[in-house]
């Protein structure tokens, strides 16, 4: 199954989760359906067992033909011999079925994730993603081999066992069809309540996720400020949470357990004893072979009944975790792409129209935004935090739409185009630079497969990196680490900036592209932006007003809406609120 089909999109929706496995089953049903009868041949010695012993102890006490030990021992070897390999046909065909389902339903979510808008990702933590990710598709895969290797196992034993009853002892067929409604109902009764231990487990996982991803980020800021005993007590309520959902779940599944295990074998005992009491008296024609076979079937059928009951906390699990799988796999807030128009040139004129947006509806974060910039025109965004600038950000880089007025892109309104060809233009410089764990040359050609060694040494040069490129011990081939965390703050900036010339994007946005540097990283990343913007749009949004000095204009914004337009100069000459914001910074 392609990552691409998004498997889940229109059949998961309003549909049980055992529906919903089936359906990512579907290219495999062949392989599963081999991999059952396989199962049943290779399973056969536990049900066909308690019949040969039986013909076997008949044999001997009513000193039958003994050819026909004979024949009973071959048969049970026979079958025992073929077990081995038949076992490893029957793990590769479910087991591979498995991995593969779990293998595809991973990939739908990294493809659901790609598609769900900014806004989605920005309210959902990525531990919990991560533990939906990770966790709970292995918890599918376990339940499903689980459930297919104990539960088809105790399936296959309780309708063999019946078959026999029913054709050697039907007398006492009824009673074992008393057991297995008994235990079911058993199981039923509290199935609900599992579920909704385990949905209350889970989010509390997920909650944990969360605060070990917080607790990880911050270590450096705890520390730093002597904050360690804080940041522990805060884990501790939330493992404490996870313990007390833990353990009020394990109990119930325990008491679940031993009440099937306590009432099963004691029917078994009464049962036992009722068998004895028959051949005893010579009813039905009871033998004492069928004695054995019965209490050994007595004893195999309540083993596979209790199987069945155990299976009920793994089987409420997995489709619990299938519904949160479900949650990101349904979840509507997608960034609408198709049907649109490709975009396959861009000049980079971009016209805000009173562009307007609101995260909430009684606060736009933008409002009555208007601004025609030309290609190749550098706009510098300052203001206040919370002033809009980050939104406008956004709203050029396409993560938002406009909840009011248009924004243009060579004239063209941008909601009728397909953002995602858009973006192949569009290069973003963060205030962090976002690394990978990999080399100089990955991190710098990223998307760009068919860059050499040329491209990104260029790239390189123009971003002033390749001094210091050149000088790590494999040069291009160095790993930079987890988040670059080898390289300095302006080396990792440099890199962001060789990433984003190599691009050669039309639309350029820096987001306080400098203002985590020293003096000198600053000087160095300052030169190499001067060749980044050059000939391109370009959006700045700078704290530090000295930086954005030479910008075509500068708007200056205030609780989302402009304030003043205009250059540098021209803005000081005003005295109005870039003055302000320009004497606060000197003072």
């Amino acid at each position: 199954m392609a990552s691409s089909e998004r498997p889940l999109d229109h059949r998961y929706r309003g549909e049980h989760p055992i529906r919903t496995l089936a359906y990512l089953f579907r290219t495999d049903r062949w392989r599963l359906a081999a991999a059952f009868a396989v199962f049943t041949v290779k399973h056969s010695p536990l049900w066909l067992l308690p019949l040969i012993t039986a013909s076997i102890i008949d044999t001997v006490v009513q000193h039958g033909p003994i050819g026909r030990l004979w024949v009973s021992s071959g048969a049970l070897l026979l079958i025992l011999a073929v077990n081995l390999p038949l076992h490893l046909l029957y793990v590769r065909l479910l087991y591979g079925s498995v991995r593969r389902m779990g293998t595809d339903l991973r990939s739908s979510l990294c493809t659901r994730m790609q598609q769900l808008s900014i806004g989605y990702h920005s309210r959902v933590s990525e531990g919990v993603l991560q533990a939906k990710v990770i966790r709970d598709v292995e918890t599918v895969e376990q339940m499903v081999q689980q459930t297919a290797e104990n539960g088809l196992g105790a399936l296959t034993v309780l309708t063999g066992g019946l078959v026999i009853i029913a054709i050697r002892t039907p007398e006492f067929l009824p009673v074992f069809l008393c057991i297995v409604p008994v235990a079911a109902l058993l199981v039923a009764r509290l199935r609900t309540r599992l579920r909704s231990h385990n949905e209350n487990f889970r989010h509390e996982v997920e909650h944990l996720s969360t605060r070990v991803t917080e607790m990880t980020r911050l270590i450096s800021v705890t520390r730093a400020h002597g904050l360690e005993g804080k940041a522990l007590r805060r884990m501790d309520v939330t493992l404490g949470q996870v313990l007390r959902s833990g353990m009020r779940l394990d109990l119930l599944n325990g008491r679940f357990g031993s009440l099937a295990w306590v009432f099963l074998n004691m029917v078994g005992i009464l049962f036992l004893t009722g068998a004895a009491l028959v051949s005893y008296y010579g009813y039905w024609g009871v033998t004492p072979g069928d004695v054995v076979m019965l209490s050994a079937f007595l004893t195999t059928l309540t083993n596979s009944t209790t199987t069945l009951a155990a299976l009920a906390p793994v089987i409420t699990k997995g489709l619990e975790s299938v519904r949160s799988i479900g949650e990101v796999l349904q979840a509507p807030e997608l960034e609408d792409n198709e049907g649109k128009a490709e975009v396959t040139s861009l000049r980079g004129a971009v016209t805000f129209e009173e562009v307007g947006h609101a995260y909430d509806e009684n606060r736009p974060a933008v409002r009555d935004f208007s601004l025609s910039v030309s290609p190749g025109e550098t706009i510098a965004l300052v203001g206040a935090s919370g002033a809009g600038k980050s939104t406008v950000l956004n709203l050029v880089i396409g993560f938002i739409r406009p909840t009011s007025g248009r924004l243009l892109l060579d004239g063209t309104d941008m909601s009728t185009l397909d953002l995602r060809t858009y973006r192949r233009f569009v290069s973003v410089v963060p205030q962090e630079s976002i690394l990978f764990d990999g080399t100089v040359r990955e991190n710098v050609a990223y998307g760009m497969d068919d860059a050499g060694d040329a491209a990104v040494r260029e790239a390189l040069r123009d971003a002033n990196a390749l001094e210091f490129v050149d000088r790590l011990p494999q040069g291009l081939d160095t790993v930079v680490g987890e988040h670059g965390a080898r390289l300095s703050g302006g080396q990792r900036q440099r890199l962001a900036i060789a990433r984003a010339l190599i691009r050669d994007p039309r639309v350029l946005i820096l987001d306080e592209a400098t203002s985590a540097l020293d003096t000198r990283s600053e000087a160095l990343v300052q030169q190499a932006l001067a060749r980044l913007v050059h000939g391109r749009t370009t959006f700045v949004v700078a704290h530090r007003l000295s930086t954005i000095r030479g910008a075509d204009r500068i708007v200056v914004m205030g609780d989302g809406a402009i304030q003043e337009i205009g250059a540098h100069e021209e803005l000081l000459r005003r005295g109005g609120a870039y003055t302000a914001l320009h004497s606060g910074q000197l003072a």
